[in-house]
């Protein structure tokens, strides 16, 4: 689905753009990104806080050096590749796995936004359309292959209201003989 394909990149695109920037900001104190646009408005203090890395679950459970303890970018890196793949695979195991990682993504989002906003007090450009990506991304793994219909209209080919032609003969039945009275 070029849906699915297109929010994809994005996601990879803002996610390596995550990823690059935390690694600048931990190379030169002193960086900023193109996202940093007021003090309360920066990605950057928030891809270096804890809260940047493992979904700030990691840290305290095993350590800031632990080698699970990967930014957050990285996952998202992960994820959308994931998603890709899964998407270009097709399949009711593959269906499953989208809707099933890509509704945990939704869930981390609601977590990580409300930690930017109860937590570090910052708006972060990058996090939010990321959060945005994903709750797209689970509602096309949500809709039907053969898209959304409406559940009171019988499925197949309808006829137009008012036509009164004689309905199609089923390819599959033999034809009727002459009615017997």
């Amino acid at each position: 689905m070029a849906a699915r394909a297109a929010l994809c990149a994005a996601g990879l695109a803002l996610s390596l753009y995550a990823v690059h920037v935390e690694r600048e900001a931990a190379r030169d104190p002193s960086y900023r990104a193109a996202c940093d646009l007021a003090p309360a408005v920066s990605c950057t203090r928030v891809f270096g806080s804890r809260w940047g890395r493992g979904l700030g679950l990691v840290e305290p459970l095993l350590g800031r050096d632990s080698p699970l303890n990967v930014p957050n970018g990285a996952l998202g890196v992960l994820f959308y590749l994931l998603q890709a793949l899964l998407g270009a695979v097709g399949g009711r195991g593959a269906s499953t796995a989208l809707v099933a990682t890509s509704a945990a993504s939704v869930a981390a989002s609601l977590w990580l936004g409300g930690v930017l906003l109860w937590g570090l007090g910052d708006l972060c450009l990058v996090c939010l359309s990321t959060y945005l990506i994903n709750l797209l991304l689970l509602l096309i793994n949500l809709r039907p292959a053969g898209g959304w219909r409406d559940p009171k209209q019988p499925e197949g080919p309808q006829k137009p209201a008012g036509d009164i032609r004689k309905p199609e003969r089923d390819p599959q039945k033999p034809p009727e003989g002459p009615k017997k009275t």
